[in-house]
């Protein structure tokens, strides 16, 4: 990853507050951005730029709002503010909302649900492409990376028997949207897993360094485990 102290400001354009924040959970693990906004509208979004315009650096906005129809809104928004990188975010996959939403010159597209390597792997280009704006000059290896969109090598080649890529990510992203650390049990009312499954998946979890673990002592009975996931730097 390149050296980047710079903390980028994210806007969330989601009408569906759920997913609006699994997204902003995923931007954040990663710790050079920040999510600045979240707007549920093409009308929220828009004022919401008129008045901070210049507070956001990427946007990740849906294809389908409630008061907007197709893309008018990313043309619009193109429009109004040149700076700003958009990533359009939808579960349409049709050809032509693809071609056009290019055109548009979007900076990546993003399709639900969206996976947290996927999302990962936008944000470091993201910062090689920012990085690369500083430079004087580019030879043809660096102009490569900055525009490529390979996503990196599936984990679930990797994982072990009995943990699932997907259900590992639910996983992670209930335990990035928890106020606090949760127990066994606590992970899996959240996640809709049996005990022993959310166990399995976070004993998994705390071997890779990825959720951290700590004993709560009652007044009677076992000490509980808490698990927590780790910030990333």
């Amino acid at each position: 990853m390149p050296s980047e102290a710079k903390s980028y400001r994210v806007l969330i354009v989601e009408d569906d507050f759920r997913i609006a924040q699994i997204n902003a959970a995923m931007v954040e693990r990663h710790g050079h951005f920040q999510v600045v906004g979240s707007c549920r509208s093409g009308a929220e979004a828009l004022a919401w730029l008129q008045a901070n315009g210049q507070a956001a650096d990427l946007a990740l906005l849906d294809v389908y709002l409630p008061d907007v129809e197709g893309l008018s809104l990313l043309w619009e928004v193109r429009r109004e503010c040149r700076h700003l990188d958009i990533v359009m975010v939808t579960a349409a996959k049709e050809v032509e909302t693809v071609e056009e939403a290019l055109r548009a010159g979007v900076f990546d597209f993003l399709i639900k649900p969206v996976q947290a390597n996927r999302m990962q792997a936008m944000l470091e280009r993201f910062l090689q492409r920012r990085a690369m704006g500083r430079q004087r000059e580019l030879d043809q290896r660096q102009l490569d990376e900055a525009l490529s969109t390979a996503v990196p090598e599936d984990r679930s080649r990797t994982l072990p028997k009995g943990v699932d890529p997907l259900s590992l990510e639910t996983i992670v992203q209930a335990l990035s949207l928890a106020a606090s650390p949760l127990t066994a049990s606590e992970l899996a009312e959240r996640t809709g897993t049996s005990r022993s499954t959310a166990r399995r998946y976070l004993e998994y979890l705390v071997g890779t360094g990825q959720v951290g673990v700590a004993a709560a002592y009652g007044e009677v009975g076992r000490p509980q485990r808490l698990y927590q996931l780790r910030s990333r730097a």
